[in-house]
């Protein structure tokens, strides 16, 4: 699943492909890709121009004119393209967003996860999803004190609970994975143990990391590219992630893999060690 970074790579993109264009009419090959009504989503868009693209954690927000957004989560396998209304359609694009100057825009998704919902503008904070989101993770938003408050609060692991968006959110598995190592966090430690110092060194790796990850353009791991169908360069950086028997790079212990909340989970036993 695309994490904050790809998200806000995807985002980026968008905003300097189809800034300002001008929707002639949409076009929806999966009806479940639409929360709501299928037919006022088509009917509200046309005529409608993008103003801006933004981002709350993982969802994207495209903004147009007369103040309605599109709320969309790439999900598993979600993808935007802009490409010409004259080039064939791939099999698995289920919603194109036909613009007046002769170019679209294409959401692929080969496992269909993807969900799109019109809503007015202003109005996506009562998205079940978004509702429930945590802090931006940035120095402005994000505060060591409330970060550590709400770890004080949480009878799950603290792999679990960074992955629960509440407290943070744009977290997924990859960077969970990376920034615990980085801080020498066991994944399985109770997120109420962790000491202010631990959970200040875990703060600001994750602003530092996500950041890292946004600057080499996201992690591709199987199959995310941008919406200039580039793929990320962050996969080259990964510490842990999918290293299983390779060297950690500080003590040249083998990575191991074990489960944490049915996900996959990579760690030093030496670096990162479960305390009692």
């Amino acid at each position: 699943m695309p994490e904050l970074p790809e998200v806000e790579t995807v985002r980026r993109g968008l905003n300097d492909l189809v800034l300002n264009k001008q929707i002639s009419s949409v076009d929806v090959y999966y009806d479940k890709m639409i929360i709501g009504d299928v037919q006022k989503f088509k009917d509200t868009l046309a005529g409608k121009v993008i103003e801006t693209v933004d981002r709350r954690g993982k969802y994207l927000l495209l903004r147009f004119s007369g103040d309605v957004t599109v709320i969309s989560h790439l999900r598993m396998e979600g993808k935007y393209y802009v490409k010409s209304k004259d080039e064939p359609l791939d099999k698995h694009t289920h919603v194109v967003f036909n613009f007046v100057d002769g170019t679209t825009l294409r959401y692929n998704d080969t496992r269909k996860f993807g969900r799109m919902e019109l809503v007015k503008t202003g109005m996506e904070v009562n998205n079940s999803g978004i509702k429930k989101l945590g802090p931006e993770p940035t120095v402005d938003t994000f505060k060591v004190d409330d970060f550590y408050q709400a770890l004080q609060k949480k009878k799950k692991v603290i792999k679990t609970a960074l992955l629960d968006q509440t407290i943070v959110t744009g977290l997924g598995n990859i960077y969970v994975d990376e920034v615990l190592w980085m801080s020498k966090i066991h994944p399985q430690t109770p997120a109420k143990n962790l000491s202010y110092d631990e959970a200040k060194k875990l703060h600001d790796n994750i602003i530092k990391e996500l950041n890292m990850a946004i600057e080499a353009g996201g992690t591709t791991i199987r199959s995310y590219t941008d919406a200039f169908r580039n793929e990320g360069g962050f996969q080259f950086s990964l510490k842990v992630y999918q290293k299983t028997g390779e060297p950690c790079q500080r003590c040249q212990t083998p990575i191991e893999r074990i489960v944490v909340g049915q996900r996959g989970t990579h760690f030093c036993p030496k670096c990162q060690i479960l305390k009692p």
